[in-house]
């Protein structure tokens, strides 16, 4: 006998580019639905990193050396809080906040260099773009695709609505 479908969190896909400051506006909203949900529900970081954005793609590396290393969503918080100052500075941001975070900045300034998240990065632009992320913030969640970079209006409460509804489904199925 298996819990595994009480058990299986509801996974929100958030599209997100680090330099981008409708994503920090929206972390707001990703921090309400994660005090809502707790393990309910798994949001899962997407990298989206915007050409018009020249330290984007750099940054999405950062964040997944800082996943490695075992503070992602930590990072990823704090890079966004200073979107202006890593437009202005760059990689040293990145390395500055690892460091206050206690990371291993050397071991990421290593990662940066030999390019071992890259991989990563491009698979979820390629997917992102397959499925029709044109712009950041995007969520997806129960095979729907909702728009942040137009406006953030309204989206929290329409996530909660289908993540309570595929939690309800998943509780109902024997």
């Amino acid at each position: 006998m298996s819990d595994s479908t009480t058990a299986r969190p509801v996974v929100l896909d958030v599209w997100c580019e680090l330099q981008c400051p409708d994503c920090h506006a929206a972390l707001e909203d990703l921090r309400a639905l994660r005090a809502r949900f707790g393990d309910r529900l798994e949001l899962r970081l997407r990298h989206f990193p915007l050409d018009k954005h020249r330290h984007a793609f750099t940054a999405a590396q950062a964040a997944e050396e800082a996943a490695e290393q075992g503070k992602g969503w930590p990072y990823v918080e704090a890079v966004l809080a200073r979107t202006e100052d890593l437009a202005a500075k760059g990689e040293p941001v990145l390395l500055e906040v690892a460091r206050e975070l206690g990371l291993d900045a050397e071991e990421f300034d290593t990662a940066l260099i030999d390019g071992r998240h890259i991989l990563i990065v491009d698979a979820d632009q390629a997917e992102g773009k397959a499925i029709g992320v044109t712009g950041t913030p995007t969520y997806v969640i129960g095979g729907e695709r909702l728009d942040g970079g137009k406006s953030q209006e309204g989206l929290r409460a329409r996530i909660e609505e289908i993540a309570e509804r595929l939690l309800a489904e998943r509780t109902d199925t024997p």
